[in-house]
């Protein structure tokens, strides 16, 4: 994990961790690296951001780096994130901006950036921009006169991503009574409209964003709410995405909540029957459910376990040449259309299938068992991040917990990348001891580095 980059681009709290001196100089760093074997006119930069309050303010200070270093800014406006990564190939843009810190709270900003291919930079490229600016690697740029960048606006963002999903979908949704849970944040400015052409009959929850209301309560972190109106109003099923729609869950018409394993199943097993499932193969990850390794196993697919983060099961697909991948967050990626995860398209794929299937969501979801899964999260200090892997205590509590549990579960042990976490996560057939055992690991990390 890099000093300014974790898994998911540069995070913090806005204004004090995430300055606007620092989004600026990102801006500079980024603009650089990404552009310095392009000649000729400047280089056109993308930037999208979410709705939280502070992303006004450093759209503006990540568009003022980018200008002073000589490159042309585009605002797409409050967007998923996803369409950043579709409009820079769309567009010829040599990079994108994503202004976005995803399902967090509002007080939490982050800048995530995209290559001119579309695709998140690779650890090689942050570690340069890291460089400039924490080490002094390079000068910065500063060309004067009409070397200077411009900032300019792209009217038509959002009508040609929401074009680009409709295409991407096999099978209207004539018929379909959803709810969609917008989480307040970018898939406000797109979900109702995308939705609606497709052809269901919508009904909007956490679509009217103030700022601070992202992720409040609402969202895929926060099912309650969408569950509840589902089985109240009698609905097919509800979808719910994060603050910058690149994720998605669904809740079945009995109110249960369908989580990003049992989509990729779904959506596996469809691809497989029609012949669009590459190498036959699924990527997950090292925290997705035993259940659907199981699954894979009793449907004669193969299940490849990246590490934790969409960016990394995106490599291992691009690597190997798999279709698609995802995580149980609900990061589903579906290369053939997309080089991100993208909430709505994710949507778009599962709806189309059960509608085309006359099932219920409930009935298709049986396919594969959850195995029960517990996570403890435990908050750390930053030195304590650094010494947890080498606690002798710690060390000494997994490896009894793992011979306890023996083949019918596991214990995964793992730093969050994006925030000042440890995260206890265990499977197993027997969910009191799980519970238990859990709970035990993380008071023994609580107490030696929290």
């Amino acid at each position: 994990m890099g000093r300014l980059f974790g898994t998911d681009g540069a995070r913090g709290v806005a204004n004090t961790e995430l300055t606007p001196e620092l989004a600026l100089n990102i801006g500079r760093a980024a603009a650089m690296v990404l552009t310095e074997n392009i000649s000729g006119s400047n280089p056109k930069i993308l930037i999208g951001k979410d709705t939280r309050l502070s992303s006004d303010m450093l759209e503006g200070a990540l568009s003022s780096g980018l200008c002073s270093v000589g490159a042309d800014v585009v605002l797409l406006g409050a967007v998923p994130t996803p369409t950043v990564a579709y409009l820079v190939k769309k567009y010829n843009a040599d990079a994108g901006f994503m202004i976005s810190a995803s399902h967090n709270p509002f007080e939490f900003n982050g800048i995530k950036i995209f290559s001119s291919t579309g695709y998140k930079l690779p650890d090689a490229l942050e570690e340069e921009i890291e460089a400039i600016i924490l080490d002094n690697a390079k000068p910065y740029l500063q060309p004067a006169g009409d070397g200077l960048g411009k900032v300019t606006y792209a009217e038509n963002a959002i009508e040609d991503y929401i074009s680009h999903i409709i295409e991407s979908v096999p099978y209207r949704l004539d018929g379909m009574n959803i709810a969609i849970d917008c989480s307040n944040g970018s898939a406000s400015a797109t979900a109702e409209k995308l939705f609606t052409r497709l052809g269901a009959s919508c009904h909007m929850l956490a679509d009217k964003p103030d700022g601070i209301n992202i992720n409040d309560k609402c969202g895929s972190t926060h099912m309650e709410g969408l569950q509840k109106f589902v089985v109240e109003n009698k609905l097919d099923l509800g979808v719910a995405f994060d603050g910058d729609a690149d994720r998605c869950l669904a809740v079945d018409e009995n109110g249960e909540v369908i989580d990003g394993d049992f989509i990729m199943a779904i959506c596996a097993l469809d691809c497989a029957s029609r012949k669009k499932l590459s190498k036959n193969t699924i990527v997950g990850t090292v925290m997705s459910n035993m259940g659907f390794k199981r699954f894979c196993k009793d449907n004669g697919l193969d299940f490849y376990a990246a590490n934790v983060g969409d960016r990394y099961v995106l490599e291992a697909m691009l690597k190997d040449g798999y279709n698609l991948g995802g995580e149980q967050s609900g990061h589903v990626i579906f290369l053939d259309y997309a080089t991100t995860g993208d909430g709505q398209l994710t949507a778009a794929q599962l709806l189309s299938i059960i509608n085309r299937r006359e099932a219920k969501l409930s009935s298709i979801s049986t396919l594969m068992t959850r195995y029960p899964q517990v996570l403890v999260n435990v908050k750390v200090t930053a030195e304590g991040k650094k010494l947890y892997s080498s606690d002798e205590d710690i060390k000494s509590k997994i490896a009894e917990v793992e011979k306890e549990l023996g083949e019918d579960g596991r214990i995964l042990v793992r730093l969050s990348g994006t925030e000042p976490l440890v995260r206890v996560m265990l499977e197993g057939l027997d969910e009191e001891l799980i519970n238990k055992l859990a709970n035990e690991t993380a008071e023994i990390i609580k107490q030696k580095i929290g």
